[in-house]
């Protein structure tokens, strides 16, 4: 791991492993080989009862081909990777390679052999086996991610729902909240962008070439190919694309790229907020035994956690956004510029888990300080401001803005202060309680 190139592979290997089952090369090639033999599969169970002369396959073949996919190795990739050196192509090394596999098992699978990669264009099988990864990587790492931190704000924000906040506008003192309140902003926020990521799906384009299903039918005229089509790519999880050139258009990857942007931008707001809220002394960090915050400063206990977070979403989201502008791009029926950079899928899911991880693990470290919160609410009692003047108007008092923008705008004012502001208003004697009930909560 030292030797590296990318610190995912390096330094954070341990943080990210988790994905390597959905974006490493033998994960890609593993799905390769499932879209070819589910392909293999439904399409002679489909011309067999197009085409008599279909070879057919016992419940044992479709079995034991199916078992080509469960036993997939590493060693199996590398025999895939040994025919790519070779043929220069990755989708054909994988067909032969199933070739060959099949060839092992047994006379009756032999007839199916050219039904492999039948009609099919090396971007049917790569579009769908991406498809495929990315609804398997989203479901299995990254929902779970993002609902383990919400639920780590919400632990957060009970925590923090009786604490009165200073709160600052333009950075200077404003109208109080509470603590909790601020974390749940970020709840919810989070929580939205959730909802569209369980409810989002990766497309799949199934039809040869130029798009058409041209070979298929120029082999099997007058069968319902569009049919066969939308069946198979439905039953893979993904929608199907009725239009479409050689290329799935990556709409999808487009789609899903914006919606993991703002998932880091909320969470790069996040890590920015709870950094200042650390500086202010709101939160201390609980000190864990062994580590040093400086290599000189020994007092120091930094926020490294949510600064890590805040330099790799800005990582995810460079290469999102390269997605989104460059992958629904693509010269007339085709060019290959969105193959090399579909590869870097994984690398744009690998800074957005490390950004989680080193989010939760810097939540978990937050301890309010209780006295800290409310000596620098006490410190500024000209917040109270607008709550005064809006009472003074629901009286009807003429010119409140202005009477209270006269006493505490640029001046130092103490609650004493304002209470010999209230006690001299001609209120009732009601609302004057309420404004002093207001000013002794600080």
């Amino acid at each position: 791991m030292l030797q590296a190139l990318s610190p995912l592979d390096g330094r954070y290997a341990a943080q990210v492993g988790e994905l390597r089952a959905f974006f490493s090369e033998e994960a890609l090639i593993r799905a390769r080989v499932e879209v070819e033999l589910r392909y293999l599969l439904a399409l002679l169970d489909f011309l067999g009862k197009k085409a008599p002369a279909t070879p057919r396959l016992t419940a044992a073949q479709g079995k034991r081909i199916m078992g080509i996919i469960d036993d997939f190795s590493t060693t199996d990739a590398e025999d895939v990777k040994a025919r790519e050196a070779e043929t220069r192509h990755d989708v054909k090394a994988v067909e032969y390679h199933l070739r060959a596999r099949l060839m092992r098992g047994g006379a009756g699978i032999k007839p199916a052999l050219e039904f492999i990669h039948f009609g099919l264009t090396s971007e049917d099988v790569n579009n769908l086996a991406y498809g495929i990864l990315v609804h398997r990587a989203l479901a299995a790492v990254i929902r779970p991610a993002l609902t383990g931190l919400g639920k780590d704000l919400e632990k957060l924000a009970r925590a923090g729902d009786r604490l009165r906040l200073l709160s600052l506008t333009h950075g200077q003192p404003a109208t109080p909240t509470t603590l909790g309140k601020e974390m749940r902003v970020f709840q919810a926020r989070l929580d939205r962008q959730l909802a569209q990521l369980k409810a989002f799906r990766m497309q799949g384009k199934l039809g040869g070439a130029t798009g058409g299903l041209s070979a298929h039918k120029a082999a099997y005229p007058g069968v319902r190919w569009e049919a066969f089509r939308d069946r198979f790519v439905k039953g893979l999880g993904l929608i199907p694309l009725q239009e479409t050139t050689q290329i799935n258009p990556h709409d999808d990857i487009a789609e899903l790229s914006h919606l993991l942007s703002r998932v880091n931008a909320i969470l790069l707001d996040l890590s920015q907020d709870v950094w200042l809220y650390i500086s202010r002394g709101v939160f201390r960090l609980r000190l864990v035994k062994g580590e040093v915050g400086s290599s000189t400063m020994p007092h120091k206990v930094n926020p490294i956690d949510f600064e890590n977070a805040e330099g790799n979403l800005g990582l995810s989201t460079a290469l999102l956004s390269h997605f989104a502008g460059k992958l629904p791009v693509s010269r007339l029926q085709r060019d290959l510029s969105d193959s090399t950079v579909q590869r870097s899928l994984g690398v744009a899911f690998g800074y957005h888990l490390l950004a989680i991880k080193s989010l939760r693990r810097g939540l978990a470290k937050l301890r309010p300080d209780q006295a800290r919160i409310r000596a620098e609410l006490q410190a500024h009692p000209e917040v109270h401001a607008e709550a005064i003047q809006t009472i003074l108007r629901k009286n009807g008092v003429a010119g409140a803005y202005e009477s209270l923008k006269n006493l505490t705008r640029g001046r130092q004012v103490t609650l004493e202060d304002l209470r010999r502001f209230t006690e001299r208003l001609s209120l009732p004697e009601s609302e004057k309680l309420r404004i002093i009930e207001i000013l002794s909560i600080s």
